[in-house]
């Protein structure tokens, strides 16, 4: 699936198309099903492209992108799906070399009633319910493209919610695949049935990032743009309505950051917390974030930080017990931050950071694939 800043803008393109009533000729749907050498993106990103020429995210960062449009508009204007390679065995390796250099192979399906919208609403409702699932396309069958449009499964928790694949077709890949499993990355596999080879791209529905601001001030407002703009679902969390209602009322914060009124107390018993979730205590009172770290500490959380000068993050260990493990003090990359916007940059990409897995090098200093 496409990252979450990245879906959400999709989703909403795709309503937008439905709410159209699928007008001039409807849309198509371009998603990466297999990548290989360097490249722009991975297998999973999708692409909306409409009848009226409006395009809704990117695939490739400019190299094919544009014969991706052409061919998406074909496809409008015909109702049937496809699939296109762009490497040296179709010719159309001209594209590749003036990028990256990598291969991609497009599936590239026509969108002209709601029901070809159901797999998405599904992921949608997995995805912002914070539960995993599986979404799989089978997409081929003995080599050729599915059509009119390939065939979806969305399984959301074990559960079946959308079945495109008919009772035989269903057998089949329930039988063949571990689909109880979610895949670690987006892959495609192949399976027989019925005398017939299917490839089907399987891809995990993984909930977003979710981030949990202690404190409601100019840089838990600056952090939550950031973490909004990034796709993460975002919580403001203060104990005093007063000072929060003014910076709440000024208009700065996305509409889906949510707020919530909990004491340290009440912090654990009120919000739910995943190992996809991060915290970061910075309500600027020593005695309160020490009491905010105490209750997060035994909490199963992605990442933990809190602001403060070396000085305060000291005390902020020594009361709150925790380890440089468990919490990150001084919270941040050091970026030379000195604004909040600045400071919230930092710690969102220390974040970032920390969940991939990565020392936050540069790049240019660096051997390493720059994509995981």
């Amino acid at each position: 699936m496409n990252t979450p800043q990245e879906f959400g803008s999709l989703l909403a393109g795709l309503h937008r198309l439905a709410d159209s009533g699928f007008a001039q000729g409807g849309g198509a749907l371009a998603t990466l099903t297999q990548t290989s050498g360097s490249t722009f993106r991975r297998a999973g990103a999708r692409m909306l492209v409409c009848g009226d020429g409006t395009v809704v995210r990117g695939l490739s960062g400019g190299c094919p992108e544009a014969d991706i449009i052409g061919r998406a508009r074909e496809v409008i204007a015909e109702g049937i799906a496809r699939i296109v390679r762009y490497d040296r065995e179709s010719g159309l390796d001209a594209l590749l070399e003036l990028g990256c250099g990598g291969e991609l192979e497009v599936l590239i399906e026509p969108l002209t009633k709601a029901r070809d919208l159901d797999f998405i609403d599904a992921a949608a409702d997995c995805l912002a319910a914070r539960r995993s699932g599986v979404l799989a396309t089978v997409y081929r069958r003995d080599g050729a493209v599915m059509n009119p449009k390939p065939r979806r499964m969305v399984i959301d928790e074990g559960r079946i919610v959308v079945n495109e694949f008919g009772a035989g077709l269903i057998s089949g890949v329930l039988a063949d695949l571990a689909l109880d499993r979610l895949p670690i990355t987006p892959s495609v596999e192949r399976f027989t049935h019925g005398g017939n080879a299917y490839e089907v791209l399987l891809e995990a529905l993984i909930p977003p990032y979710a981030l949990f601001i202690v404190g409601i001030n100019a840089g838990a407002v600056a952090l939550a743009r950031i973490a909004a703009v990034l796709g993460w679902q975002v919580t403001l969390v203060d104990d005093r309505d007063d000072r929060g209602e003014r910076v709440w009322s000024g208009g700065l914060l996305p509409d889906k950051v949510r707020r919530v009124t909990a004491t340290p107390q009440q912090i654990t018993e009120q919000l739910d917390f995943d190992a996809r979730s991060f915290a970061v205590v910075m309500t600027h009172n020593l005695g309160r974030d020490i009491d905010y770290l105490r209750a997060l500490g035994d909490v199963p959380l992605a990442y933990l930080g809190s602001l403060g000068s070396r000085q305060r993050a000291a005390r902020l260990y020594a009361g709150s017990g925790l380890s440089a493990e468990q919490l990150r003090a001084p919270a941040g990359l050091d970026l030379g931050s000195e604004t909040p916007e600045e400071i919230a940059l930092a710690i969102s990409a220390e974040i970032l950071a920390v969940t991939s897995g990565r020392a936050a090098e540069s790049l240019s200093q660096t051997t390493g694939p720059i994509h995981a």
